[in-house]
């Protein structure tokens, strides 16, 4: 059956994640139930990334094998007429050989977390960052954020229910800049375990707001004691910004 890889592009808000379940509208959910209008029968969808509830695409990768044999173009047009009024849109479909998996051909995943530091509440992008009140110190972050780089046991940034068979992750990028009014923290990785790349920025956050000192992550990694990291940052801020093959 031709198999077809698509881009993808959402707005976790009012979403229970990627992946399919009974308490409310999933990303999978919503693919796969246009897709199976057109397609006449039901399909899966393999992804490169699965994301928690809140948290938002810019470029998530999944596939699927369906009988039909369609115009790339045509998949997308599909998909994103019967996927409304859901603020979930495909990007991009692909034909791909049967080698292809969105998973496990995945050679580099991206994220990128969004803060907002200023006194004004967020009116457009609310839902869309991690607003803070506080200015934070983006050279302390950023220094403090260069102890996570490399291959470490990311135990004391793993959330408990994380079903991982492993804590060793490899950690290509981490990055801490100012973007105007925001405070942009970019993550590069193979793979990463669920809740690092948030509690990596809740754990930025003491940092960044005085309550840490760059050096007391490292003292965090090394303790391999999830009780001895910084908190989970909000969902909201979190976006996967695209998978690499």
């Amino acid at each position: 059956m031709p198999r077809y890889k698509l881009t993808i592009e959402y707005d976790g808000t009012g979403l229970v994640g990627w992946q399919r379940q009974t308490n409310g509208p999933s990303v999978q959910q919503t693919i796969e139930d246009a897709i199976s209008i057109f397609a006449g029968q039901d399909v899966r969808l393999h992804v490169a990334g699965r994301t928690d509830a809140g948290v938002h695409g810019l470029g998530m990768v999944a596939h699927f094998d369906m009988e039909k044999d369609l115009p790339d173009q045509k998949v997308v047009q599909a998909i994103n007429s019967l996927s409304r009024p859901a603020r979930v849109a495909v990007l991009a479909a692909e034909r791909v050989d049967e080698e292809f998996h969105a998973r496990f051909s995945c050679l580099e995943r991206s994220y990128l977390y969004r803060i907002l530091c200023r006194p004004a509440r967020p009116a457009l992008e609310d839902g869309k960052v991690w607003w803070s009140m506080q200015a934070m110190d983006v050279e302390a972050m950023h220094e403090g954020a260069q102890h996570l780089i490399g291959r470490h046991d990311f135990t004391s940034f793993r959330a408990s229910q994380c079903q991982a068979n492993s804590p060793l992750r490899t950690l290509d990028e981490l990055t801490v800049a100012q973007v105007g009014d925001e405070i942009h923290v970019r993550c590069r990785a193979r793979s990463f375990l669920h809740h690092q790349v948030r509690n990596i920025v809740g754990t930025l956050g003491l940092v960044g707001t005085g309550k840490w000192q760059p050096i007391d992550v490292k003292t965090a990694l090394e303790a391999k004691d999830r009780a001895k990291g910084g908190p989970t940052a909000p969902a909201c801020g979190l976006y996967f910004v695209e998978a690499k093959y």
